[in-house]
């Protein structure tokens, strides 16, 4: 009887030990936030060169299905002149063709982004910004006689890729207006990025450039103060489409985020067109590293971003190999790993993004609060979205601590089937791990134990023939009918099948 006794209690402590290990709850809405246009990097490797005929790295990475095993879809080139000697030449947009016709051809989006106006048509009467001692520290801007020559000269660039067989989709007025640099570079202030575009954003050719869109200038930070003053004018937010920026230094929740709750509800897109985690280091990035990166692309997502463009495409930091040594403080190092064109860990984390979130729409979820890290360059423990495209949510899990933990995720409707990319840096299984979910029935729960320091993307497919209401709540009880759509969505005016609900809770489907 006392061995039984000491049995029963040592089963009932591990049962209560396993009881007590520790959950999250991620409830996930269908409140509908932003339509995710997609994700993508620079033209450029190496000291802003473009990649010309070398075009291994952009098929590597650009592309839907099995075009890509990376999916990205936005590529950013730069409208500058080229830099021979100590004399700015003619403007060589010849290098960047290449790479955007492969874009293009793949059913990607295109943009453009001046480093800088004409020479002779800035203060400094060069295309250099002018911060430094061989420049005389002559902040180069744009003249005010030439701000109606700014849009007619982007138009000439648009005539040139069209002629070269690639219609642009977007032109940014800017990169980094807020920065005073020795190289390629033009300074503006809040409201003359609004006399410009006020005045003479009328006169790009949108009807012969195949509507292509105008992107605000490109802060180094994010800064509130130059979208603050495109959207406080009424032309100026009717001219521009895209507000864009940087994040060096500005966490994405505490710097987009405002912007894109002010942009967002008057049908504007926003989009993070440059920025590295640990761009320029001195070692091949880790595992910490790149999740760094996930939890970036993560924020940027709740942020309200649209659109997320990461900065070098091939870098020992970025997406694919150089095959060179790194120059770092005089000394060349050689990482074994970064070998030429071969795709890199960030890559892969950038992959669950590419590949799943593009098209789809973010949901709220009840986690969407706690996100955010305070400061950059460290790790919150959890972070998670959610997202709808098609008949599939989407949802991002990210564990960022040296322990398991268990998710308990509930769905706005039931799934029937789903799929599991699993990241944890460990090269020697894989750099991303697909396996199918052990769904046996219909359901709206998911209990998963999340592996330590992991990326995790579900993607879970809709059970249509589940009405998924049950745990609707009638918006009037005075209501004796309501009507909703085959995910468990209200509807003011029903038609097609659906199902209508009584005031004592039953439900049926209906035709209407």
């Amino acid at each position: 009887m006392k061995k039984f006794l000491l049995s029963l209690i040592v089963l009932l402590g591990v049962t209560a030990v396993q009881a007590a290990k520790p959950r999250t709850s991620l409830k996930i809405s269908t409140t509908r936030k932003q339509t995710i246009s997609g994700f993508g990097g620079a033209c450029c490797d190496g000291a802003m060169k473009p990649f010309g005929d070398d075009n291994a790295c952009v098929s590597k990475l650009y592309g839907p299905g099995r075009l890509s095993k990376i999916g990205l879809n936005i590529l950013r080139m730069e409208i500058s002149p080229s830099f021979t000697g100590d004399n700015w030449g003619d403007y060589d947009w010849n290098g960047s063709l290449p790479s955007a016709k492969i874009v293009k051809n793949r059913g990607g989006i295109v943009f453009g982004t001046p480093w800088s106006p004409p020479g002779d048509f800035k203060t400094n009467g060069t295309a250099q910004g002018g911060n430094s001692d061989d420049q005389g520290n002559q902040k180069g801007k744009l003249r005010e006689d030439c701000y109606e020559k700014f849009f007619p000269w982007l138009n000439t660039f648009l005539k040139w890729m069209k002629d070269h067989e690639v219609v642009m989709d977007a032109v940014s007025l800017q990169n980094e207006p807020d920065w005073w640099v020795s190289y390629s570079g033009c300074l503006y202030e809040p409201e003359e990025q609004v006399a410009l575009v006020k005045n003479y954003a009328h006169l790009l050719d949108r009807e012969t450039y195949d509507g292509v869109r105008i992107i605000s200038a490109e802060p180094l930070g994010f800064r509130k103060d130059y979208y603050d003053a495109l959207l406080q004018d009424q032309t100026c937010r009717e001219q521009v489409d895209i507000f864009a920026g940087h994040i060096y230094g500005h966490m994405p929740l505490q710097y987009i985020k405002p912007v894109a709750q002010k942009a967002l509800p008057l049908g504007k897109e926003v989009w993070m067109t440059e920025h590295s985690t640990t761009d320029n280091i001195d070692h091949m990035p880790n595992w910490n590293d790149n999740l760094i990166f996930a939890e970036e692309l993560n924020e940027c997502m709740l942020a309200g971003c649209t659109g997320y463009i990461y900065w070098y495409l091939r870098a020992h930091w970025a997406f694919v190999g150089t095959g060179k040594p790194w120059e770092h403080n005089g000394k060349q190092i050689n990482f074994p790993e970064n070998k030429k064109d071969e795709l890199l860990p960030r890559a892969f984390v950038m992959s669950h993004f590419a590949k799943n979130v593009t098209g789809s729409t973010r949901l709220e979820t009840n986690q969407d609060v706690n996100a955010g890290r305070t400061e950059e360059g460290k790790l919150q423990n959890y972070q998670f979205s959610a997202y709808q495209k098609g008949d599939s949510i989407i949802v991002m899990a990210i564990n960022a601590t040296e322990n398991t933990r268990d998710l308990m995720i509930t769905l706005p409707y039931n799934v029937k089937s789903g799929m599991l990319w699993l990241s944890t840096g460990n090269e020697s299984t894989s750099l991303c791990q697909k396996s199918d979910l052990p769904i046996t029935e219909s359901t709206n729960q998911y209990l998963y134990e999340m592996p330590a320091m992991s990326l995790n993307t579900f993607i879970f497919m809709e059970d249509k023939g589940s009405t998924a209401i049950e745990n609707v709540n009638l918006v009037n009880d005075d209501d004796s009918r309501t009507y909703y759509d085959l995910h468990g969505r209200r509807l003011d005016t029903p038609h097609g099948l659906c199902i209508e609900r009584n005031a004592d809770g039953s439900s049926r489907k209906v035709v209407m």
